[in-house]
Protein backbone atom coordinates (compact mmCIF):
# COMPACT_ATOMS: atom_id res chain seq x y z
CA UNK A 1 0.00 0.00 0.00
CA UNK A 2 1.33 3.46 -0.92
CA UNK A 3 2.49 5.43 2.22
CA UNK A 4 1.19 8.81 0.64
CA UNK A 5 -2.41 9.53 2.18
CA UNK A 6 -3.62 11.52 -1.00
CA UNK A 7 -3.21 8.72 -3.01
CA UNK A 8 -5.66 6.27 -0.25
CA UNK A 9 -8.57 5.20 -1.29
CA UNK A 10 -11.06 3.99 1.70
CA UNK A 11 -14.36 4.21 0.27
CA UNK A 12 -16.21 0.92 0.07
CA UNK A 13 -18.31 1.56 -2.90
CA UNK A 14 -15.26 2.44 -4.70
CA UNK A 15 -13.66 -0.49 -3.70
CA UNK A 16 -16.01 -2.83 -4.46
CA UNK A 17 -16.55 -1.74 -8.33
CA UNK A 18 -13.16 -1.76 -8.75
CA UNK A 19 -13.30 -5.81 -7.24
CA UNK A 20 -16.33 -5.91 -9.41
CA UNK A 21 -14.86 -4.72 -12.78
CA UNK A 22 -11.02 -5.84 -12.08
CA UNK A 23 -12.00 -9.32 -10.81
CA UNK A 24 -8.59 -11.54 -11.21
CA UNK A 25 -6.25 -10.76 -8.23
CA UNK A 26 -2.88 -11.92 -7.31
CA UNK A 27 -3.21 -13.75 -3.63
CA UNK A 28 -0.26 -13.73 -1.89
CA UNK A 29 0.72 -15.85 2.02
CA UNK A 30 3.65 -17.09 3.72
CA UNK A 31 3.29 -20.45 4.35
CA UNK A 32 5.79 -22.71 5.92
CA UNK A 33 8.21 -19.65 5.93
CA UNK A 34 7.87 -19.54 2.23
CA UNK A 35 6.52 -16.67 0.08
CA UNK A 36 3.45 -18.12 -2.17
CA UNK A 37 1.63 -16.59 -4.76
CA UNK A 38 -1.55 -17.28 -6.43
CA UNK A 39 -3.79 -15.52 -9.04
CA UNK A 40 -7.11 -15.85 -9.32
CA UNK A 41 -10.76 -14.42 -10.25
CA UNK A 42 -12.22 -12.80 -6.55
CA UNK A 43 -15.55 -12.15 -5.99
CA UNK A 44 -16.46 -9.63 -2.99
CA UNK A 45 -19.39 -10.75 -1.02
CA UNK A 46 -21.19 -9.27 2.21
CA UNK A 47 -21.53 -11.93 4.87
CA UNK A 48 -23.55 -10.29 7.72
CA UNK A 49 -21.63 -7.31 9.00
CA UNK A 50 -18.04 -8.15 7.29
CA UNK A 51 -16.77 -8.54 4.08
CA UNK A 52 -15.59 -11.62 2.40
CA UNK A 53 -13.47 -12.37 -0.41
CA UNK A 54 -14.40 -15.78 -2.38
CA UNK A 55 -11.72 -17.36 -4.69
CA UNK A 56 -10.51 -20.88 -6.09
CA UNK A 57 -7.32 -22.51 -6.72
CA UNK A 58 -6.57 -25.73 -8.79
CA UNK A 59 -5.39 -28.47 -6.29
CA UNK A 60 -2.06 -28.11 -7.44
CA UNK A 61 -1.53 -25.09 -6.45
CA UNK A 62 0.98 -23.66 -3.59
CA UNK A 63 -1.54 -22.87 -1.59
CA UNK A 64 -4.20 -25.19 -1.74
CA UNK A 65 -2.66 -27.48 0.72
CA UNK A 66 -2.53 -25.00 3.40
CA UNK A 67 -6.13 -23.98 3.40
CA UNK A 68 -7.13 -27.36 5.56
CA UNK A 69 -5.21 -25.06 8.53
CA UNK A 70 -5.65 -21.54 7.27
CA UNK A 71 -3.45 -19.20 6.68
CA UNK A 72 -3.33 -14.95 6.30
CA UNK A 73 -2.53 -13.91 2.54
CA UNK A 74 -3.19 -10.64 0.98
CA UNK A 75 -4.89 -10.17 -2.53
CA UNK A 76 -3.88 -7.25 -4.97
CA UNK A 77 -6.15 -6.47 -7.79
CA UNK A 78 -4.58 -4.24 -10.19
CA UNK A 79 -6.63 -2.22 -12.69
CA UNK A 80 -3.47 -0.06 -14.65
CA UNK A 81 -0.79 1.49 -14.34
CA UNK A 82 1.74 3.87 -16.19
CA UNK A 83 5.20 4.90 -16.35
CA UNK A 84 5.46 8.86 -16.05
CA UNK A 85 8.49 10.08 -17.68
CA UNK A 86 10.07 13.40 -15.87
CA UNK A 87 10.23 14.80 -19.75
CA UNK A 88 6.19 15.23 -19.22
CA UNK A 89 6.43 17.93 -16.18
CA UNK A 90 6.67 21.60 -16.38
CA UNK A 91 8.59 21.05 -13.56
CA UNK A 92 12.30 19.94 -15.00
CA UNK A 93 13.82 19.04 -11.52
CA UNK A 94 11.34 15.52 -11.09
CA UNK A 95 12.27 11.64 -11.21
CA UNK A 96 10.63 9.05 -12.99
CA UNK A 97 7.66 7.53 -11.52
CA UNK A 98 4.55 5.08 -11.99
CA UNK A 99 0.96 5.99 -11.78
CA UNK A 100 -1.56 3.29 -10.97
CA UNK A 101 -4.85 2.05 -9.47
CA UNK A 102 -5.24 -1.07 -7.26
CA UNK A 103 -7.31 -2.71 -4.34
CA UNK A 104 -5.61 -4.80 -1.49
CA UNK A 105 -7.42 -7.03 0.75
CA UNK A 106 -6.01 -8.98 3.50
CA UNK A 107 -7.50 -11.16 6.15
CA UNK A 108 -7.54 -14.87 7.18
CA UNK A 109 -8.04 -17.53 4.24
CA UNK A 110 -10.28 -20.90 5.06
CA UNK A 111 -11.21 -23.34 2.85
CA UNK A 112 -15.06 -23.12 1.17
CA UNK A 113 -17.35 -26.15 1.42
CA UNK A 114 -18.63 -27.70 -1.88
CA UNK A 115 -21.89 -26.25 -1.97
CA UNK A 116 -20.14 -22.22 -1.48
CA UNK A 117 -17.68 -23.19 -4.18
CA UNK A 118 -20.16 -24.21 -6.90
CA UNK A 119 -22.21 -21.20 -5.50
CA UNK A 120 -18.99 -19.63 -6.51
CA UNK A 121 -18.25 -20.55 -9.85
CA UNK A 122 -21.56 -19.96 -10.49
CA UNK A 123 -21.17 -16.24 -9.77
CA UNK A 124 -17.67 -16.11 -11.27
CA UNK A 125 -19.13 -17.56 -14.69
CA UNK A 126 -22.53 -15.26 -14.34
CA UNK A 127 -20.76 -11.82 -13.61
CA UNK A 128 -18.11 -12.65 -16.55
CA UNK A 129 -20.70 -14.23 -19.53
CA UNK A 130 -22.45 -10.41 -18.58
CA UNK A 131 -19.37 -9.20 -19.77
CA UNK A 132 -19.95 -10.54 -23.13
CA UNK A 133 -23.55 -9.93 -23.78
CA UNK A 134 -25.36 -9.76 -26.74
CA UNK A 135 -23.61 -13.47 -26.39
CA UNK A 136 -26.02 -16.58 -25.00
CA UNK A 137 -24.45 -17.01 -21.46
CA UNK A 138 -22.40 -20.06 -20.90
CA UNK A 139 -23.60 -22.43 -17.67
CA UNK A 140 -22.40 -25.59 -16.57
CA UNK A 141 -26.16 -26.75 -17.79
CA UNK A 142 -23.90 -27.08 -21.23
CA UNK A 143 -21.55 -29.96 -20.26
CA UNK A 144 -21.88 -33.18 -20.61
CA UNK A 145 -23.78 -35.60 -17.40
CA UNK A 146 -20.98 -35.59 -14.87
CA UNK A 147 -18.33 -33.88 -16.02
CA UNK A 148 -18.41 -30.46 -14.11
CA UNK A 149 -18.47 -32.96 -10.95
CA UNK A 150 -15.47 -34.76 -12.17
CA UNK A 151 -13.62 -31.25 -12.99
CA UNK A 152 -14.97 -29.63 -9.66
CA UNK A 153 -12.27 -32.45 -7.70
CA UNK A 154 -9.40 -30.79 -9.65
CA UNK A 155 -10.42 -26.78 -7.48
CA UNK A 156 -10.43 -26.17 -4.02
CA UNK A 157 -12.34 -22.50 -3.04
CA UNK A 158 -11.49 -20.23 -0.48
CA UNK A 159 -12.82 -17.19 1.79
CA UNK A 160 -10.76 -14.47 3.07
CA UNK A 161 -12.38 -12.92 5.82
CA UNK A 162 -11.67 -9.40 5.88
CA UNK A 163 -9.65 -7.56 8.05
CA UNK A 164 -8.11 -4.81 5.94
CA UNK A 165 -9.67 -2.74 2.81
CA UNK A 166 -7.59 -0.10 1.05
CA UNK A 167 -7.65 1.48 -2.45
CA UNK A 168 -4.77 3.27 -4.34
CA UNK A 169 -5.42 5.76 -7.25
CA UNK A 170 -1.83 7.28 -7.92
CA UNK A 171 -2.59 10.22 -10.24
CA UNK A 172 -0.30 12.71 -10.30
CA UNK A 173 -2.38 14.39 -7.54
CA UNK A 174 0.46 15.62 -5.45
CA UNK A 175 1.55 17.41 -8.80
CA UNK A 176 1.25 20.97 -10.09
CA UNK A 177 -2.31 21.53 -12.71
CA UNK A 178 0.78 21.96 -15.13
CA UNK A 179 2.83 18.62 -14.63
CA UNK A 180 -0.53 16.65 -14.38
CA UNK A 181 -1.69 18.44 -17.75
CA UNK A 182 1.71 17.31 -19.57
CA UNK A 183 1.21 13.93 -18.10
CA UNK A 184 -2.43 13.57 -19.33
CA UNK A 185 -1.47 14.78 -22.78
CA UNK A 186 1.64 12.59 -23.13
CA UNK A 187 -0.58 9.14 -22.41
CA UNK A 188 -3.46 10.35 -24.39
CA UNK A 189 -5.58 7.44 -24.71
CA UNK A 190 -4.21 5.02 -22.63
CA UNK A 191 -6.43 4.20 -19.43
CA UNK A 192 -4.73 5.65 -17.05
CA UNK A 193 -4.62 9.28 -18.64
CA UNK A 194 -8.13 8.57 -19.40
CA UNK A 195 -8.58 7.99 -15.32
CA UNK A 196 -6.60 11.38 -14.95
CA UNK A 197 -9.03 13.34 -17.22
CA UNK A 198 -12.39 11.61 -14.91
CA UNK A 199 -10.32 13.15 -11.59
CA UNK A 200 -10.05 16.32 -13.26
Amino acid sequence: MHPALPFRVSDEAALLAHLAQFSFATIAASVEDRAVVAHAPVIARRMGEGLVLDFHLSRGNALAPALAGGFHAVAVSLATEAYVSPDWYENRDSVPTWNYVSVEVEGPVAALAEADLIALLDDLSALEEARLLPKKPWTRDKMSPGKFETMLRGIVGARMTVERFEGVTKLSQNKTAADRAGVIAALADHPIGRRMQDLG
